[in-house]
């Protein structure tokens, strides 16, 4: 149920459930910084299985998703570009899918990948859900990280393009879950500071930031997709519902 395809050069994850849903909807999945692959995650596909949905999980190496060159994964084209210009097509000529009916999904660098591309596309993604987002991912500049100080002349920079700066108080994705383990203490303050923001802005969202076990890593992110495949289900379903 699980293949690997090359995609304008770089790898790409499809998964197919045994009976699709009658809908269309497609969850793309954006990994996180260690490049782990979700069909070796019973608890995920389970879910997926149960939902009947569909998987594209692009690999983009640790290019932190963001719209900076990033070598390491490709010296002409962003992450960003790639899931826009190659992975989304790629799911309407497999699915025959399209926003909205393509749900967000993320873990860790590839969380903040998936509030990132809400954040600044809510008509293309306007449902999303990211596990132990790394937000503040800007604090690694100093620690040894190879590619974020080839995208960012420095921390600042780095700081600027993060998920929270993305947020626009009028234009924001209509269905936004995202949780943290309260023990994961390298990026739960970060997420925590996110919740702020959006409750100052007013901005509808979901937020799991009490629910602990694992820390930060797959031990957690197991326990968690049960409720985060579930809330991208219901929250298409709302969306092919909604009156425009």
């Amino acid at each position: 149920m699980w293949t690997t395809q090359s995609l304008a050069g770089h790898e790409c994850d499809l998964y197919e459930p045994r009976e699709r849903n009658p809908h269309g909807y497609v969850v793309l999945y954006l990994h996180g910084v260690h490049l782990n692959r979700l069909s070796d995650k019973p608890a995920f596909v389970d879910e997926f299985n149960r939902r009947g949905l569909p998987v594209v999980a692009p690999v983009t190496k640790r290019s932190w998703w963001t719209d900076k060159i990033c070598h390491e994964f490709d010296p002409r084209i962003t992450a960003q570009e790639h899931v826009l210009r190659n992975v989304l097509p790629l799911i309407e000529q497999r699915f025959a899918s399209k926003p909205p009916q393509i749900g967000l999904l993320g873990t860790s660098m590839g969380g903040q990948g998936a509030l990132r591309f809400a954040y600044k596309f809510p008509n293309l993604f306007p449902v999303v859900a990211a596990i132990s987002p790394a937000i503040d991912y800007h604090k690694r500049y100093n620690e040894g990280d190879e590619t974020i100080p080839q995208m960012y002349p420095d921390p600042e920079a780095a700081r600027q393009d993060t998920a929270l700066l993305h947020i626009h108080p009028l234009n924001w994705p209509r269905h936004q879950f995202f949780c943290c383990d309260p023990a994961d203490h390298r990026w739960h303050e970060s997420a925590d500071r996110l919740r702020m923001k959006l409750w100052s802005l007013g901005v509808p969202h979901v937020c799991d930031l009490e629910t602990s076990g694992g820390g930060h890593g797959f031990e957690y992110y197991n326990r968690m997709a049960e409720r985060a495949i579930t809330f991208l289900y219901e929250r298409l379903d709302e969306e092919r519902r909604r009156v425009t």
